[in-house]
Formats: C-alpha cells, sequence, structure tokens
C-alpha cells in the first residue's frame, strides 16, 4: 500500500478523530483551573483552534468562544460542526505570531489555552515572543493563558515514538508519531506523523513531516522573561491533575503553565 505525502491538518477529521479523546478532559481542567486562579466564564480564545473539538465543547459549557488557525480546511471543519451542533463561535484564519482580532472584536478576553505543543510550531524566538505578547493583548488584566507543551530532552541522542489508535463510525485511525533526537544547536527535532485510515474497510496511509522548535526548562523560562506581561503562576504536566502541581524543570517531559495577563 502506497503512502501519500499529505499534510495531516488538510484532512481534519482523522486529525479530530485522533485528538478527540482527550477533549473532556482538557475541557474539565481548563475550567476548574480558571475558576481556581480567576473565576467566572466569560470569553475564551483559542489561538490554533485546529479542528474545534476543545472550541465546541467549551461552547457547550456556555464560554463565548473565538478562535483561528492557520490552515483553511480545519477552520472550515471547524466553523461547520459547532454550527451542525448548534452552537455559535467566532472562528477565523490566522496565524499565532501574526494574529488579529477581527474587526469589531473587543479585548480582554478571560481565557486563552493552547495546549499539546502547537505553540513550537513557532520556529524561531521572535515568533515565539510576538505570539506569547499578542495573547497577552488580547487578555484582560487578571485574565488566563494555558500554555502545554512538550521539552526536549537534548542529552538523551533517542528518539521517541508514539502510536495510538481511535475509531469514530466505520472510520479507524492508527496514528504512528516518531521524534528524532533535536539538534541542540538549531534548537528543531524533525518529526514524522503517519496514519493508516480504514473505512468500511478500505484503507489508505498518508505521512507528514515538519520541524518543531525546541525547549528545555530554561530556555522556556528565558522566553517567559521576555514577555513581562504574562506572569507565571503555576505548572502541571498533561495528566491534567490539579492537585498536583509541578517545578518547572527537565525532569519530566510534558509541562502545562498557568499565566496570568499583568
Amino acid at each position: 500500500m502506497a503512502t501519500e505525502k499529505r499534510d495531516w491538518y488538510d484532512t481534519p477529521l482523522y486529525y479530530d478523530i485522533i485528538f478527540d479523546d482527550g477533549t473532556v478532559q482538557e475541557a474539565d481542567f481548563l475550567e476548574a483551573a480558571y475558576q481556581k486562579y480567576a473565576g467566572g466564564k466569560i470569553r475564551l480564545l483559542e489561538p490554533a483552534c485546529g479542528s474545534g473539538r476543545l472550541a465546541l465543547e467549551m461552547a457547550r459549557r456556555g464560554w463565548s468562544v473565538s478562535g483561528f488557525d492557520g490552515n483553511a480546511h480545519m477552520i472550515a471543519f471547524a466553523k461547520e460542526r459547532i454550527q451542525e451542533a448548534g452552537f455559535k463561535a467566532q472562528l477565523w484564519e490566522d496565524w499565532m505570531q501574526s494574529f488579529t482580532l477581527p474587526k469589531g472584536a473587543k479585548t480582554g478576553y478571560d481565557l486563552a489555552h493552547c495546549l499539546v505543543s502547537t505553540f513550537k510550531y513557532l520556529r524561531t524566538e521572535s515568533d515565539a515572543v510576538e505570539c506569547l505578547r499578542r495573547i497577552a493583548h488580547a487578555l484582560r488584566p487578571g485574565g488566563l493563558f494555558f500554555l502545554g507543551l512538550h521539552l526536549s530532552q537534548y542529552d538523551t541522542g533517542k528518539g521517541e515514538h508514539e502510536r495510538w489508535v481511535a475509531e469514530r463510525g466505520s472510520i479507524e485511525v492508527v496514528c504512528n508519531t516518531r521524534t528524532e533526537p533535536a539538534d541542540k544547536k538549531r534548537r528543531l527535532e524533525a518529526l514524522r506523523t503517519r496514519l493508516k485510515i480504514t473505512d468500511a474497510g478500505r484503507s489508505h496511509t498518508q505521512e507528514t513531516h515538519w520541524e518543531f522548535r525546541t525547549y528545555s526548562a530554561t530556555q522556556l523560562k528565558a522566553l517567559l522573561r521576555k514577555v513581562p506581561e504574562l506572569e507565571f503562576l503555576e505548572c502541571y504536566d498533561f495528566t491534567y491533575d490539579l492537585t498536583q502541581t509541578r517545578k518547572l524543570d527537565d525532569s519530566y517531559a510534558d509541562v502545562l503553565l498557568v499565566l496570568r495577563r499583568s
């Protein structure tokens, strides 16, 4: 079976099936953590909202949701699913490092979030800083930003491999993701994601290659110092357990930061 080279963001349904399992857990954490550190729930902004899985879930919970993504296929998919579910969200096509709010939109969001390492698509320090500054400007004073990403282990010299299977209706998607050892000098790591999609007994495979920017805990702290408008409050991990705070260090990989607009 031939493998098609294709950006998996151009096939939002398969992407959505793969990541949907964590949606409720992530939304539960966002709500509970927001109540702990701020309180109330009104307006939410999601940079890189992808297929709209969290946008829809948060809309269901009563949030006023806005979000954007750089991929037109993702935004179209997200808009359609939210409309079909009977909810509303303000969604548009844009990039994390240069996004602007739509005409007539007001700043003063209560909560923004960017989870599961999407932030690492910003491959330069200047783009990362600009993204954080724009998010800070979009938040009200006291508003919160939740940032989740995977720290890189520069000294292991080993790559990582993850495999998981998800189903929806007649569709099964097997995802294999391989991350190459981080290049400490260039601060980049190469990734390859291969999806095997089986629908009603017929299968095909598609593969995506890209690069992430790398971060150690020290490098992440240095980045945050460049955006003093966002105050570091706390750190968790991808278990989304609000009772278990973590130190921001290199003893574990998946960090989830709670930042507050000063």
